[in-house]
């Protein structure tokens, strides 16, 4: 079964992982984007500590 395709791109969601990371709740993060904290807490798991251009790497190197 294929999985839906995101609805943010790599680079937003590192914008949004930015904001927790820069002091913001997590919930108030996760309730601003329409994001539930538990897919919030995958997306740190697979791009925390990322920047954009890793991830646009990251992307390349899954598409091959």
């Amino acid at each position: 079964m294929d999985m839906k395709p995101s609805r943010f791109t790599e680079e937003q969601i590192i914008g949004i992982l930015r904001e927790q990371e820069a002091g913001a709740a997590t919930a108030d993060v996760c309730r601003k984007h329409g994001v539930s904290t538990a897919t919030f807490y995958k997306w740190k798991a697979k791009y925390g500590g990322l920047e954009v251009s890793d991830a646009r790497r990251l992307k390349a190197l899954e598409d091959e």
